[in-house]
C-alpha cells in the first residue's frame, strides 16, 4: 500500500467514526486498532500496538496535567476566582474601560489555571457579559477581551494543554511552558493597548460610573489579602521552574497544595468544594491520558505504514522556503479549529507536524509555541471558530453572530502579531529556557 492510502485509511477512518459522533479518543483508538490490523500483521499487531501505547502513559511528564487540573479546579470551586475578579475591579477604581482590564486580567489567571479555553469562555461570559452590559458596555467590549483571554491562558504557565502538547511532542515540558512567558507577556500588552485605544475612540463604548471612594490603605489591604497570594503562587511556580529547583511536575504539586491552603485560609474549602474540584479534573484528565494513548499509537502507525516518510518527503519536495511550510501549517490548523477542539487537533497533527518541523530544522520548543498559538487562534477565527458558539450561547439573547465576529478579530490581530514576532525574533521563545 502507498504510503498516502495508508494515510487515507488512517485519517479517513478517523474522520468518517467521528462524524458518525464517536468521541474523538475512542475513534482514534478504534482506527489505531484496524490500522494496527491492516499493517501490523492482525491479532498480534493489535496486541503489540496496544502494549506499546500503555507505555506512553507511565511517563512522569504526564503528572503535572492532572495537578494543574485540580488546581484550576480548586480555584473555582472556593471561589478564589470569584475573590480575585472582585479585587481587581475594585483597585481599578473609575478607569475607563476598567470591567475589560478586569476581563483579561481575572480571566486569564483562572483560563491559565483551568487549562480549557471552552469552559472559561462560558464561564467569563455567563459571568461578566450581563455585568458588563447592565454598566452600558457595548458588546465588543465585553464579549472580545473574554475571548482573546485564551491566547494568554494557553501559553503563559502554568498551562495543562503545554504540558499535553509537549508530552504528545516529546519535548522538555518545562522548557516549553517557561518560552511562553515573554510572548504572553507582549500579548497581554496588546490586549491592554487595544482596550485603551477602543476606549479612547469611542469612549461610550465603555462609560464611567460612580464606584465606592478607596484610600491608598484600603487599596493596599485588598492587593495584599485578595490579589497578591493567588497571583504569588503562580509566580512562585514559574520562577522555581526557571531556576532549576523543581521540575514541572514538582511545580504542579505545589502549585495544587498551594492552592488548597489559600483556600483553607480563606475559609472557603468545603467538602462539595473538594469533591467537585477532583470530579472536574479527574474527567478531564481521563480524556487527556485517552489522548496520549491514541496519540502514541497513531504516531507508530503512522511510522511502521511508512505514511510518516512518505508525507515528509511529499511535503519537502515543492523546495518551500521553511517559513512558507510553516505558514501552510499554520493555515491548516486555522481551518481545523472551526470543527474540531484544541486535544483533538493536537492529536491529529502533532504526529504528523513535528516528524516535519524537525526535518525542517525549527527548534521544537518555538515551533510548540507558535503551534500553541494556533490551536488558540483557531478557535476564534471567523466564522465557524468553536468559541465563537460558546459566546453566542452564553451572551445576551439579542447578540448576533457578526457583533461577535467583529468583536474578536482586533484580538485575533493581537495573536497575529505575537506569532509575528516570533517568526522573526525567534530568541523571544528560545531564550528563558535556554537559561
Amino acid at each position: 500500500m502507498e504510503w498516502f492510502e495508508a494515510l487515507a485509511l488512517l485519517i479517513g477512518s478517523i474522520m468518517f467514526l467521528m462524524a458518525l459522533g464517536m468521541p474523538v479518543a475512542l475513534a482514534f483508538l478504534a482506527a489505531n486498532i484496524l490500522g494496527a490490523w491492516v499493517f501490523m500483521g492482525g491479532e498480534r499487531g493489535v496486541v503489540q500496538l496496544l502494549n506499546n501505547g500503555w507505555g506512553s502513559l507511565t511517563k512522569f511528564a504526564l503528572v503535572p496535567i492532572p495537578l494543574f487540573l485540580l488546581m484550576g479546579e480548586i480555584f473555582f470551586h472556593t471561589g478564589l476566582g470569584q475573590r480575585m475578579f472582585s479585587a481587581i475591579d475594585r483597585l481599578l477604581g473609575k478607569l475607563p474601560g476598567r470591567l475589560s482590564y478586569v476581563t483579561v486580567l481575572g480571566g486569564t489567571g483562572f483560563s491559565t489555571l483551568s487549562g480549557s479555553s471552552m469552559g472559561s469562555t462560558a464561564l467569563l461570559g455567563s459571568l461578566m457579559v450581563p455585568e458588563m452590559i447592565r454598566r452600558g458596555y457595548k458588546k465588543h467590549m465585553s464579549i472580545g477581551p473574554i475571548l482573546g483571554t485564551g491566547g494568554l491562558a494557553i501559553i503563559i504557565p502554568p498551562s495543562a494543554l503545554a504540558v499535553l502538547l509537549a508530552t504528545l511532542a516529546q519535548i522538555d515540558v518545562g522548557a516549553l511552558l517557561i518560552s511562553g512567558i515573554i510572548p504572553g507577556l507582549i500579548l497581554a500588552a496588546l490586549y491592554v493597548v487595544t482596550i485603551y485605544i477602543q476606549t479612547r475612540r469611542d469612549p461610550s463604548a465603555a462609560p464611567a460610573y460612580e464606584v465606592e471612594h478607596q484610600s491608598v490603605s484600603e487599596k493596599l489591604g485588598i492587593l495584599l489579602r485578595d490579589v497578591v497570594p493567588m497571583v504569588g503562587l503562580m509566580v512562585v511556580i514559574v520562577v522555581m521552574m526557571i531556576r532549576g529547583i523543581v521540575t514541572p511536575s514538582e511545580a504542579a504539586a505545589f502549585g495544587a497544595l498551594g492552592v488548597l491552603i489559600l483556600a483553607v485560609l480563606y475559609r472557603c474549602l468545603s467538602w462539595e468544594a473538594i469533591k467537585a474540584s477532583v470530579r472536574g479534573a479527574l474527567r478531564v484528565t481521563l480524556m487527556a491520558y485517552l489522548i496520549v494513548f491514541g496519540s502514541a499509537t497513531f504516531s507508530q502507525l503512522l511510522a511502521f505504514s511508512g505514511a510518516s516518510r512518505g508525507l515528509i518527503d511529499w511535503a519537502t519536495g515543492f523546495e518551500l522556503a521553511p517559513v512558507l511550510m510553516l505558514l501552510v501549517m499554520f493555515a491548516v490548523l486555522l481551518v481545523l479549529g472551526m470543527f474540531m477542539e484544541q486535544i483533538s487537533m493536537m492529536l491529529l497533527t502533532v504526529p504528523i507536524y513535528y516528524p516535519l518541523a524537525t526535518s525542517l530544522g525549527f527548534d521544537p520548543i518555538w515551533f510548540g509555541l507558535i503551534m500553541l498559538l494556533a490551536l488558540e487562534i483557531s478557535f476564534t477565527t471567523p466564522p465557524f471558530g468553536l468559541l465563537l458558539f460558546v459566546m453566542k450561547g452564553v451572551a445576551p439573547e439579542d447578540t448576533t453572530m457578526r457583533e461577535i465576529y467583529l468583536a474578536a478579530i482586533p484580538f485575533i490581530v493581537c495573536s497575529l502579531i505575537v506569532v509575528g514576532l516570533l517568526i522573526m525574533f525567534p530568541p523571544l521563545a528560545t531564550w528563558l529556557p535556554s537559561l
